[in-house]
């Protein structure tokens, strides 16, 4: 599901808002000189090529200070002037690789009132994650922030830190996380992902080409992929289907889609502004973000209290929750009836889950189906593994896929090269030495993830899309000393993505059964161009032709 803690990036939409308008002031060129290149009209100047590792020790031996790290320049408003004329937000990304090739492999950033180290050699992540410490913080979205204070919502454990987040967390993992939880809504998962591809092969059947049987549609799978998202993920955590695969989906439905959507869209704007600023002059970027938190809080809040309702009609005191129905209520279900959080704080995670999870799986199965459909010898490789899989599985699901690791690496390869999250970020809790620059505890600093995905430093091939290099008994294709911390689009660690386990297997799933009942290709196998939001997703969405196996 989601991955909404899957790394946060800073990035915007065009709002209809310039900067010229909010500072009063048209913005004007510039440059700034940096330790190893020259930031020119926006522009990235110097040594080029691959990134170049530096060692541990510099040319004199000595470590280096803080304000010898490489940088884009120090004034943060300078530089947001130039991130929004040049449309840096939206291409953040590529920036990002950009600067890394002009600078090296470590670079400081400031953007509006935003500072960060910028890092992406596993090595220095490794280095990251050891000074976490026991209550690990990554940056906080300041505008959802905002939204809960002003509204007086409780906070989940996305914006929460210290020991009042650990002592949720610890509640909520054994819901999500846990193998015994995995077992319990791994079933709710199949059954949407069954249901999905029956509701598909109807309409390819329905509105595709060539004879009966083994005919072939060509679609935009988006709007599909976005109402299964939603579908599951109400499975789960509220333990109810609400029917989005019928003919005519509910309009509250697709407006929570638009909402997250819209949420998703002017987060990013914002956390270069305080958004207390915004709203005292009446912003429309604030109003609009506003709204679209309110309109998914309210749904959210519907289905809490139906929930509920459920839950005390069929529960007797001291019963086991689903007991009486024999059958598994949701992560929902289970929270209320352990009674170990208060109801507000379980309205408030249950609602961050579901704001976190549509989107978030929604967009990496749209690249899953591309990088499947445009690269047919590993599509046949891993619907062979799957095939088998299944065969002995008996139907269940977690046994299937146990059997097809492929399918893991599968997803693990499409969120190397394209992760929902582009960056995951710490703040030390103490001082620490990165590419022989002294870093002081509480600075932000961020693991890149797209350009370490994309580099050559990193992986044997990068842009080769090869599911079976994330195998236990593969050794080629991970390069550098420290062999781990190249996967980390759901984070790691105690604070990694609280809904990692339901994500991972619903599109595991979703896959397994799509490539059981269709062979995928694409009109067009050229590369995808990206953008970001609060997300790397595609600027066009692909078509993918469906055929019936």
């Amino acid at each position: 599901m989601s991955s909404m803690s899957m790394g946060v990036t800073a990035c915007v939409r065009a709002q209809g808002t310039s900067v010229a308008r909010l500072f009063g002031a048209a913005p004007q060129k510039g440059f700034c000189m940096t330790a190893a290149g020259t930031v020119v009209g926006g522009k990235l100047g110097g040594r080029k090529g691959a990134v170049k590792e530096v060692r541990k020790k510099g040319v004199d031996g000595r470590v280096r200070s803080f304000e010898e790290i490489p940088h884009t320049g120090k004034n943060g408003w300078i530089n947001l002037v130039k991130f929004w004329r040049e449309n840096r937000f939206q291409q953040l990304h590529k920036h990002m690789e950009r600067t890394f090739n002009a600078l090296g492999p470590i670079y400081r950033e400031n953007v509006g009132t935003l500072s960060s180290v910028n890092i992406l050699l596993p090595s220095d992540i490794s280095e990251l994650f050891k000074s976490e410490g026991l209550h690990p913080r990554r940056m906080t979205l300041q505008p959802w922030a905002t939204h809960r204070e002003i509204r007086k919502h409780s906070k989940g454990v996305f914006l929460k830190n210290g020991e009042e987040w650990r002592t949720d967390r610890l509640q909520l993992n054994k819901e999500v996380m846990m193998s015994a939880a995995i077992t319990r809504f791994l079933p709710l998962l199949d059954e949407v992902a069954k249901d999905f591809c029956r509701m598909l092969q109807m309409r390819v059947e329905k509105e595709g080409r060539g004879e009966e049987g083994k005919r072939s549609l060509t679609i935009d799978p988006s709007p599909d992929l976005f109402r299964f998202a939603l579908e599951a993920s109400c499975h789960v955590i509220y333990g109810e289907r609400i029917g989005l695969f019928s003919s005519s989906p509910s309009l509250e439905s697709q407006k929570f889609i638009w909402a997250v959507e819209r949420m998703l869209t002017t987060t990013p704007p914002l956390l270069y502004l305080p958004p207390r600023l915004l709203l005292r002059v009446g912003a429309p970027l604030w109003t609009q973000h506003a709204t679209a938190w309110d309109h998914i809080f309210s749904h959210a809040e519907a289905r809490i209290q139906k929930a509920y309702q459920r839950l005390s009609s069929s529960l007797s005191p001291g019963s086991v929750a689903g007991a009486a129905e024999g059958r598994y209520t949701g992560v929902l279900g289970q929270l209320m009836e352990k009674g170990k959080l208060s109801l507000d704080v379980i309205k408030a995670n249950v609602t961050e889950l579901m704001a976190g999870g549509v989107d978030t799986t929604a967009v990496p199965l749209q690249f899953a189906l591309f990088e499947l459909g445009r690269n047919p010898e590993v599509q046949d490789r891993v619907r062979q593994q799957v095939r088998m899989s299944w065969a002995q599985s008996d139907g269940n699901p977690q046994k299937a896929l146990q059997g097809a690791p492929l399918l893991k690496g599968t997803i693990k390869e499409v969120l190397r090269l394209y992760p929902v999250g582009i960056t995951v970020q710490r703040y030390p809790v103490r001082d620490i030495i990165l590419q022989n620059y002294h870093i002081p505890a509480g600075t932000m600093v961020q693991a890149c993830l797209y350009p370490m995905g994309r580099s050559a430093q990193v992986f044997e091939h990068p842009l080769r899309f090869d599911p079976s290099r994330w195998s236990s008994n593969r050794e080629d294709g991970r390069k550098g000393e420290v062999t781990g911390f190249r996967s980390l689009a759901f984070g790691f660690g105690a604070r990694q993505c609280v809904g990692r386990r339901i994500a991972e297997n619903e599109m595991q799933l979703l896959l397994m059964h799509i490539l059981l009942s269709f062979h995928l290709s694409v009109p067009s196998s050229e590369d995808l161009r990206t953008t970001v939001t609060l997300i790397l997703q595609p600027e066009t969405q692909p078509r993918i032709t469906f055929r019936k196996l």
